[in-house]
C-alpha cells in the first residue's frame, strides 16, 4: 500500500504500524513524534496504530545541537 511520509510516497506492507515505518525509514534513535491525518499518536499507541492506503504521516525527531 503506498502512504505519504513527510510529503514522500512509500511503498509499504498493508498492516505497517507507525511504529514500522520509524524502523523503515531508521529513525529509532531519537524520540520521534508522529501525526497521521492531521492527528497526533501518542508513542503508547505507535506499535497499534496501523497506517491505511492513503495515509499522511508526518514524523519529527529531535536534534540536539548548538
Amino acid at each position: 500500500m503506498r502512504v505519504a511520509v513527510n510529503g514522500e510516497d512509500h511503498d509499504v506492507p498493508t498492516g505497517t504500524t507507525v511504529e514500522q515505518i520509524i524502523r523503515i525509514l531508521n529513525l529509532t534513535s531519537a524520540a520521534c513524534a508522529a501525526e497521521v491525518n492531521k492527528a497526533l499518536v501518542s508513542k503508547r499507541n505507535h506499535s497499534s496504530h496501523e497506517l491505511h492506503e492513503g495515509d499522511r504521516v508526518e514524523l519529527v525527531s529531535l536534534v540536539g545541537g548548538g
